[in-house]
């Protein structure tokens, strides 16, 4: 296994394989945004994928853009699943999970992450900038349906826009029995106009006397989690500015134009383009890039990243 300088294990890969997305949500894109059109094959994701299991990771996270808009999502989580991960996740917005889960299931898919920012109809055709709210409930029936566990939200609040829904995502939550995850705004592409939107989960765990501090051991990651007496659904907290994690970060991250990105913070991007034909030299970048990786996002010192988010993929 390669670590890093600070003696982090990177085992955890997040790969964005497209920039393209069915949906518009205003802090991620801009509403015309130009998509790439410079995207890796299914065999160099799965070249690099291979390399980067025999240099230590265990878990792979498929991010976008939306994965489930890209033809080959199906294969390369088989493919992954052949190379040996056995802990293969999703990002997605909902939209086509209804459609799509039997057949991510069959792929061999652990584990799937729901971006939904609100319950409220009305406020998600806004956000999102046409998205139906009904597609993504039918979505997380779907996955239950199908056993895929857990299913997490991802929620990202904002100051005027969704601050009200709270205790809604609580009661969600418990209702769904599902894991609902408050996700601190990053200042990040289209992120950077919406800068003064943002909660610190601080503030709201201090202000919630309900939660309790839970020791959720199933999966680790950045996130804090929460419960509330005599509920069923888990509330977590990931929050890069107010509570920083880097200490214990474990991820590398590759887009869909064979860039690596060694901390999603950063806007340095390590190019893998033109070693594509030469397996030593891919590795050799994989291990700089690791080693290279920088022990901190520089967040509070007022650092910004101008890639769209769709382009990293969180």
């Amino acid at each position: 296994m390669v670590k890093d300088l600070y003696n982090r294990n990177i085992d955890y890969l997040r790969i964005s394989i497209t920039d393209k997305c069915n949906l518009r949500c205003r802090y991620c894109m801009a509403e015309d945004q130009k998509f790439s059109e410079d995207s890796l094959s299914l065999e160099e994701f799965l070249k690099i994928s291979e390399i980067m299991i025999d240099k230590g990771i265990k878990k792979i996270r498929i991010t976008g853009g939306e994965p489930l808009v890209e033809k080959n999502i199906f294969k390369l989580i088989e493919g992954f699943r052949d190379q040996g991960i056995e802990d293969i996740s999703i990002t997605t917005n909902g939209i086509l999970l209804a459609e799509y889960v039997k057949d991510l299931k069959a792929a061999g898919l652990n584990r799937i992450n729901i971006s939904l920012d609100t319950l409220n109809e009305e406020k998600y055709e806004y956000i999102t900038r046409g998205g139906k709210l009904s597609k993504v409930f039918e979505g997380i029936k779907a996955c239950k349906e199908y056993d895929i566990s857990p299913i997490k939200l991802n929620v990202v609040l904002l100051k005027d826009f969704n601050l009200d829904e709270f205790e809604d995502f609580l009661e969600f939550s418990d209702r769904e029995d599902l894991i609902v995850r408050f996700i601190e705004l990053m200042p990040i592409g289209e992120g950077i106009k919406f800068k003064d939107q943002l909660v610190k989960n601080s503030d709201i765990i201090n202000n919630c006397k309900s939660l309790k501090k839970y020791n959720y051991k199933s999966n680790t990651g950045p996130a804090d989690y929460y419960y509330r007496e005599g509920k069923n659904g888990l509330i977590g907290f990931i929050s890069p500015l107010s509570c920083n994690f880097c200490s214990s970060c474990n991820r590398i991250r590759l887009d869909h134009e064979a860039n690596l990105i060694s901390c999603l913070h950063s806007d340095k991007l390590i190019s893998l383009k033109d070693a594509l034909n030469d397996d030593e030299e891919i590795g050799n970048i994989i291990d700089k890039a690791i080693r290279d990786k920088p022990k901190n996002h520089k967040i509070l010192q007022g650092h910004t990243v101008k890639r769209s988010m769709n382009t990293i993929g969180g």
